[in-house]
């Protein structure tokens, strides 16, 4: 299944809204709770599931030098998970839902901010490799604007392909997209089995610098690695 959603700083889609139950949170671990409103205004109850998850929470800081892709449990309408969000700032949470009556997976977004004195971070420049300790992976590939491309990220452990990846939440890498500034979001899934290379089949919605946060499991540990790349 490859799935991808574009998405602005817009807060309703198709009538439903992300509602946090906070919009200023402390530096640290804490329960970050919301509700998915419906048309009717009251909260979601029935949601299919999409990638062993009926909800997959994404939060970044806005100036998109930290990430992450985390999963709520629902509970009389409201969702909770446990966020240590460690430095003061402005993040924006994106929540990717399919409610059962509207029959499709849309993409709600919202902007929270970490209390504190803060500078935003300069964007990493682009770069095709990205290293954690014995893993380095590299990205093949042109992304466009308005145009599909074909991405490959090749993992690589001591130097050697790795070639027995192991499936994360119903696939063998999860990636998300986001544009510097405007925080255009797509959320896309790989094409076929892995090989060493984790393939993805993407199409930017416009001109600008993304940010690409790739999601992989090897060795029972999931990592995210990022990317800095221009369309």
């Amino acid at each position: 299944m490859n799935v991808t959603h574009h998405a602005g700083p817009a807060i309703k889609e198709d009538g439903y809204t992300l509602e946090p139950e906070a919009r200023v949170l402390r530096p640290g671990a804490a329960d970050f709770r919301f509700r998915v409103l419906g048309p009717d205004g009251e909260p979601v109850r029935e949601y299919a599931t999409v990638h062993d998850r009926k909800l997959h929470l994404i939060v970044a800081r806005r100036d998109l030098t930290a990430f992450w892709h985390v999963h709520p449990v629902e509970d009389g309408g409201v969702w909770t998970v446990r966020l240590d969000l460690p430095e003061a700032g402005a993040y924006r949470v994106f929540a990717d839902v399919a409610p059962e009556e509207l029959g499709r997976t849309l993409t709600l977004g919202a902007d929270v901010e970490v209390a504190g004195a803060y500078a935003p971070r300069p964007l990493p420049g682009p770069a095709r490799t990205w290293t954690d300790g014995a893993y380095e992976i590299a990205l093949e590939g042109e992304p466009a604007a308005g145009e599909g491309r074909a991405l490959t990220f090749t993992v690589r452990k001591d130097g050697r392909p790795v070639d027995d990846l192991e499936p994360y939440l119903a696939a063998y890498g999860h990636l998300v997209v986001l544009r510097a500034g405007d925080l255009a979001y797509v959320h896309v899934h790989p094409d076929g089995e892995p090989g060493p290379g984790i393939g993805f089949h993407i199409e930017l919605p416009g001109p600008g610098t993304y940010r690409l946060f790739l999601d992989f499991k090897h060795g029972g540990t999931v990592r995210t690695a990022d990317f800095t790349v221009t369309a």
